[in-house]
């Protein structure tokens, strides 16, 4: 028998905690005026969805995308990493069909653990190996959770020791409003750094000034005590 998205729901609400649900709820914003306001949490850890997704190998492509389409933050979990599996897994056309679900329905991507645990398998991959301009476009848009998905992306180019979209995006980010995004963008550097520290520092000494407080301190976390304070100082 198929597996539908509302079998998989079914076995979510069995799996429902309304304690951690309303913890999961402060924790991630959902208040008015926040940003993730509205959202609803089952109260379901991440190692409790990951452990679900191998037996839900052949839940069929339209019902992964219902359960994206859910109005919980957990469902939604789920059909990602379910994904993320299939396009693991998928050869050529079925990664492009992943790709294109998932910028289809970025409004459903809508919280920065959701873009965190997806966007550089996704679209970071696909694009591996493609032209790259789509990134700067989603950089470029009205959407918090696309332009988180923009940098988060280039984890992936990290991963393989290219670092130049990753640089150029967070130049283009520098002035984002959004902490989220200066958060972001700073882990981003940081992940250059831990890999080539010379190109974290060159794109210090450039802009280190203007960063958002946070962007500069998430990107100079690993440094030495005493280089982390000359930049902090602005003295560097």
């Amino acid at each position: 028998m198929s597996v539908t998205a509302s079998m998989i729901i079914k076995n979510l609400e069995a799996l429902s905690n309304p304690e951690a649900a309303l913890f999961a709820q402060r924790f991630f914003k959902t208040g008015p005026g926040e940003y993730a306001e509205g959202d609803l949490f089952r109260g379901i850890r991440v190692p409790v969805l990951r452990k679900m997704v191998p037996s839900l190998d052949g839940t069929p492509l339209p019902e992964v995308i219902r359960l994206l389409e859910s109005p919980f933050h957990e469902d939604r979990l789920l059909a990602l990493l379910l994904l993320i599996r299939r396009f693991v897994k998928g050869n050529e056309l079925s990664r492009q069909q992943i790709h294109d679900i998932y910028l289809a329905r970025t409004r459903f991507i809508n919280n920065w653990d959701l873009v965190d645990i997806s966007a550089q398998y996704i679209v970071g991959a696909f694009l591996s190996v493609r032209d790259r301009t789509l990134l700067y476009q989603l950089a470029a848009s009205k959407s918090l959770w696309e332009r988180r998905i923009a940098i988060t992306a280039t984890f992936h180019f990290i991963r393989n020791g290219e670092f130049e979209d990753t640089l150029a995006l967070a130049e283009l980010l520098l002035e984002d409003p959004q902490e989220l995004l200066h958060k972001a963008t700073g882990w981003m550097l940081r992940e250059i750094g831990k890999r080539d520290l010379p190109a974290l520092e060159s794109f210090l000494q450039l802009h280190y000034l203007q960063m958002p407080r946070v962007m500069l301190r998430y990107a100079i976390e690993r440094l030495p005590e005493e280089k982390r304070l000359l930049y902090l100082k602005g003295l560097v």
